[in-house]
C-alpha cells in the first residue's frame, strides 16, 4: 500500500476511497461512509490494510462534522467536502466510527503491523487522535445515540 504520510487520507487506499465518494450521488455518501466503518468492524481475526485505511478515512469524515472535529483539509480528501459540502451523518456513525479506529490500531491489524514494522506506530496513532477525542465527545456518552 502506498502511503505518503500519516494522516487519514495520505495513502492509496483512503485516496481511492474518498475518489468513490466524491463521484457518488450525495444521498449514497452516507451510507458508503457507513460501509467502510462496518467492513473494517465486522472483519475477523485480521484486519488487512486497505479496508482499514478506508475505515480511516470515514472515520476522519464523520469527525469531521461533529462540534470540535477536525477539518477535512487534505488534498486527498473528498473534494466536496474540502469544498465546503456537508453529509447527513446518522446519529450512531460516530460510535461506529470510534469502534472502527479501535479496530484499525489493535492486535490483528495489518494497517498498525505496518505502521509498527515502519517504527511509527505512535505517529499514525497520534494522527488519529483528534478524530477519536472528536468521536468519543464530550463526557461518556460521547456522540452515540441510543
Amino acid at each position: 500500500m502506498g502511503t505518503w504520510a500519516a494522516g487519514p487520507f495520505d495513502n492509496d487506499a483512503a485516496a481511492d476511497w474518498c475518489g468513490e465518494l466524491d463521484e457518488a450521488p450525495p444521498q449514497r455518501r452516507p451510507t458508503l461512509v457507513e460501509g467502510a466503518l462496518r467492513e473494517a468492524v465486522r472483519e475477523g481475526d485480521f484486519l488487512d490494510s486497505w479496508p482499514g485505511a478506508k475505515a480511516v478515512a470515514a472515520a476522519a469524515v464523520v469527525a469531521a462534522h461533529l462540534p470540535g472535529g477536525p477539518p477535512v483539509d487534505s488534498a486527498y480528501a473528498p473534494g466536496f467536502l474540502t469544498a465546503g459540502g456537508r453529509l447527513a451523518i446518522p446519529t450512531e456513525l460516530p460510535a461506529l466510527a470510534l469502534r472502527a479506529l479501535d479496530r484499525v490500531l489493535a492486535d490483528g491489524s495489518e494497517l498498525a503491523e505496518l505502521w509498527e514494522e515502519a517504527g511509527e506506530l505512535d505517529e499514525f496513532a497520534a494522527a488519529l487522535a483528534p478524530i477519536r477525542a472528536a468521536l468519543a465527545g464530550p463526557g461518556p456518552a460521547g456522540h452515540a445515540a441510543g
